[in-house]
């Protein structure tokens, strides 16, 4: 076997067994050998079995794309695998939105179709370099897909934050947090905060303040090569916490600056189809497209 697919998965979810052996046994049966980790592969219960390889620590090691089992949450677990080498992120959606996926559970024989055939485009998506430092030194350097989020780490205490862009101040805040989301990530965290969808092809980076006691405390959708800076004032003794895509977290000092800028390593995703972002949004947030009059408006005159 000369191909290779990269597995990543989420064996806990009850359903994820029977799709990874319907698409193991897919692949392999059309010389497409599949690698993941040993402990991943041993849970949905297909090591062991010819064209399957584990290995202790997820590596892609040769493989043209890595398909992942499971929700966002899962995804985003599989992006911090690949980003370095580059490797596609294919998402078979076992979660409940899986705004990130591009397959369903049932489409699974279709899913093996496109990748035995090298059927997929490639949709590069923008990243951010996040850094925490304190007199001008660096404590906490990091990444995110979806977004940099800066919290109070306490419900009785309010964040006091400064935020500058590109070096200038705009305004103070208390606030309880900032989320910084790149389009992909709109659809996240930042749009539960009340920040705007942003189609993902659009050069932007969005701040939102999480319950900011403010009159000028709306999100901000900025240019995506824009520098970002949230100073935690110390007029308080609140303690913060910085996350990156809700995984990776980092206790802030009081004092600390967060810095967030664009990355020029971007996710790159797998796409099996060509349909438009805004069918996408329909099906993932079961819209209404039929308007909240109802069918008797239009027959008026």
């Amino acid at each position: 076997m000369t191909r290779r697919v990269l597995l990543v998965g989420h064996p806990g979810r009850p359903e994820a067994l029977d799709v990874a052996a319907e698409l193991v046994h897919g692949l392999t049966a059309n010389d497409i050998e599949v690698i993941g980790q040993t402990d991943e592969l041993r849970a949905f219960g297909v090591l062991g079995e010819p064209g399957v390889t584990g290995y202790h620590e997820p590596q892609q090691d040769g493989a043209e794309v890595a398909v992942v089992l499971g929700g966002d949450g899962t995804i985003l677990r599989g992006a911090e695998i690949v980003r370095e080498s580059g490797v596609p992120l294919l998402g078979i959606n076992l979660g409940h939105v899986g705004f990130l996926a591009e397959a369903e559970r049932d489409d699974i024989q279709h899913t093996v179709h496109k990748i035995v055939h090298r059927d997929w485009t490639v949709e590069e998506r923008e990243t951010l370099e996040v850094e925490a430092s304190l007199a001008g030194e660096s404590l906490w350097t990091n990444w995110a897909l979806n977004e940099a989020s800066v919290e109070k780490a306490a419900r009785e205490r309010m964040l006091e934050v400064t935020l500058a862009i590109d070096g200038r101040p705009l305004s103070t805040w208390g606030c309880d947090g900032v989320v910084m989301a790149t389009p992909t990530g709109s659809t996240a965290y930042a749009f539960s905060a009340g920040g705007p969808i942003v189609w993902p092809g659009v050069p932007a980076t969005l701040v939102v303040p999480i319950s900011a006691h403010a009159l000028f405390a709306r999100p901000l959708v900025l240019s995506h090569d824009v520098h970002i800076a949230i100073d935690l004032r110390d007029t308080t003794d609140a303690q913060a916490v910085l996350w990156c895509d809700g995984r990776r977290s980092f206790d802030v000092p009081q004092g600390a600056r967060i810095e967030v800028r664009r990355s020029d390593r971007p996710v790159r995703l797998a796409r099996l189809g060509t349909g438009p972002f805004t069918d996408r949004l329909v099906a993932k947030f079961d819209l209404s497209v039929s308007g909240w009059r109802g069918t008797g408006g239009r027959n008026r005159h």
